[in-house]
């Protein structure tokens, strides 16, 4: 991700803005997301229960931290994935099996502010993300 702002940043501008600027905020997220090779676009990639498509691809730095590349077809959901990944992003695999995601993107309220098939893959997302980290957690 380049130059995406902190959660709280975010968060706080959030709170500010009416529904259709939410929308507009979280659409540009996703536009400041890394871009995705389209040969890592594959099934196994592939995000179920979403209702657009959602990829997410694990790297593991030299570090062993953990980097994401993630896409979707769909700008808003796309959206919802960076600020996602703004809760898990490069840390440590540890860090991210023992992080509170709900609670980071609780403040957002994602359930109320957009429409169930927006917000219906969210839990798979975290799910698979919590799945990684769990593989690579010692």
């Amino acid at each position: 991700m380049t130059d995406q702002p902190t959660l709280a940043d975010l968060q706080e501008e959030y709170e500010f803005l009416d529904a259709d600027d939410r929308y507009r905020l979280l659409i540009d997220l996703g536009r400041g997301l890394e871009d995705m090779p389209d040969a890592l676009k594959t099934d196994a990639t592939l995000v179920r229960g979403c209702s657009a498509a959602v990829w997410v691809y694990p790297t593991v730095r030299d570090d062993g931290r953990l980097h994401f590349l993630a896409d979707s077809n769909a700008a808003i959901t796309k959206g919802i994935i960076a600020l996602v990944l703004l809760t898990v992003q490069d840390r440590a695999p540890a860090d991210i099996a023992a992080a509170d995601i709900e609670g980071a993107l609780a403040p957002f309220d994602l359930k109320n502010q957009l429409s169930s098939n927006r917000t219906q893959g969210i839990p798979n997302m975290i799910a698979l993300i919590r799945e990684t980290a769990g593989r690579y957690t010692d």
